[in-house]
């Protein structure tokens, strides 16, 4: 599914990740943890193709996407990945269904296709009665089940969550938790989740343990390998609505 190879990336002087080789498996749920400045964020945006690697690779579904052009690599994010941010990024002059079916748009989706999807993502998150509801409407929990469902229209193979619940109480946090896994099982993609949340990266199928810029200890699962059964059943606000389609200049970047 996602197979990272000697990745590294330095911002002026600064080298950030330092050869980087990890496996995801397809179905798998992972949490990389760390602390601030270890480099996650930076790995995550190089997996989500909103940054490039100054050397190595990444290929997801066999395809490497560190090789394809701008414009290629544009579309390919619009339809095979999803994102979602510590804040949901939701854009105010829209009702809760249509900052869902945004991006389905740019994809080149039909009104009604798009509406179709959408209203379903909405009714499987609960949210059914607040389609028409826009997020100055909608509780911290509430949006951040749109944001999920606006990161799931196009039907992703990799949904990629920086800090999801980092802005959420306890109760919006668990549930939040639990519909990764429910979606995981639902429709079958591969969700690798940034986290400082130590509860979450317990319940992931897998953790990922970075510190300054390396694995600490490097392990990969093979494309074939399933997760363990019983587990649970489970940058700016335009930029995020379009699944990102600007490639985001190299620029030095914060960890959380």
């Amino acid at each position: 599914m996602i197979a990272i190879n000697n990745i590294t990336k330095s911002f002026g002087k600064l080298q950030v990740l330092k050869g980087i080789d990890l496996t995801i498996g397809k179905g798998e749920v992972v949490s990389i943890v760390g602390p601030s400045g270890a480099g996650k964020t930076t790995l995550l945006q190089i997996i989500g193709t909103l940054d490039r690697p100054n050397t190595g690779s990444v290929h997801i579904d066999g395809i490497d996407v560190t090789s394809l052009s701008n414009k290629k690599l544009a579309d390919f994010r619009n339809r095979h990945i999803g994102f979602v941010f510590q804040f949901h990024q939701l854009l105010p002059e829209f009702t809760a269904l249509e900052n869902i079916m945004i991006p389905a748009y740019i994809a080149g989706t039909s009104s009604s296709e798009a509406k179709q999807r959408a209203s379903e993502l909405l009714q499987f998150m609960g949210l059914a009665d607040r389609a028409n509801h826009k997020p100055n409407e909608l509780s911290g929990g509430e949006k951040q089940r749109v944001a999920v469902a606006r990161a799931l229209i196009n039907n992703p193979t990799v949904i990629l969550a920086d800090e999801p619940s980092g802005s959420l109480d306890s109760k919006n946090k668990a549930e939040l938790h639990q519909l990764f896994f429910d979606l995981r099982d639902k429709y079958g993609q591969t969700f690798v989740i940034v986290t400082h949340d130590e509860q979450l990266a317990t319940l992931t199928d897998r953790t990922i343990h970075l510190r300054d810029g390396e694995l600490e200890q490097p392990e990969t699962v093979e494309p074939s390998e399933q997760p363990v059964e019983g587990q649970y059943a489970v940058a700016d606000q335009h930029s995020a609505a379009e699944q990102t389609i600007e490639q985001p200049q190299n620029e030095e970047i914060n960890e959380d």
